[in-house]
């Protein structure tokens, strides 16, 4: 389980040290609770559980996560139908790491755990909307930085750069 909670822990704190830091904790917590585990999941959702709750716990003790709110009651309409686009694994990996803490937090539960907004506010201890906005906010930062990488290694095919 180590490599695909390592994945987790690094898609939601951006930085390997920081990563490897909750994994280590994330583990201790696994085999000090192991008897509480009641098999209603399997183990290893339970563990990302654990390693999920416990990047969150690091993000609020270490860093300011912060998420943008909704203003003026202003509401999320349904999401645009999802374009599609090439891009390179290692190029995505690096733009999402660039995303501010609370858009990258939400970004990498909906998206990439398959959350549900409504799971995603109840963790987080934000309104839905909030997290639908953070979503959105995400996915908007996340093409303007990959299309700056895009353009960038373009130019430096071409000999510009």
């Amino acid at each position: 389980y180590v490599t695909a909670m390592y994945n987790t822990a690094i898609r939601m704190l951006a930085h390997a040290p920081e990563a490897e830091d909750v994994l280590q904790v994330s583990f201790t917590k696994v085999f000090q609770q192991l008897h509480t585990f009641r098999n209603e999941s399997t183990l290893g959702a339970w563990i990302k559980r654990i390693v999920v709750n416990t990047a969150l716990e690091y993000l609020r003790t270490r860093r300011k996560l912060t998420f943008v709110a909704l203003e003026n009651g202003q509401d999320i309409a349904d999401e645009p139908t999802e374009e599609v686009y090439d891009w390179d694994a290692a190029m995505l990996h690096h733009a999402i790491k660039k995303l501010p803490d609370g858009c990258r937090v939400v970004f990498t539960l909906y998206a990439l755990e398959n959350l549900p907004h409504k799971s995603i506010a109840q963790t987080l201890n934000i309104s839905e909307s909030t997290s639908k906005t953070q979503y959105m906010r995400a996915k908007k930062l996340l093409k303007e930085h990959l299309m700056a990488m895009k353009k960038m290694d373009t130019a430096q095919e071409d000999g510009v750069v």
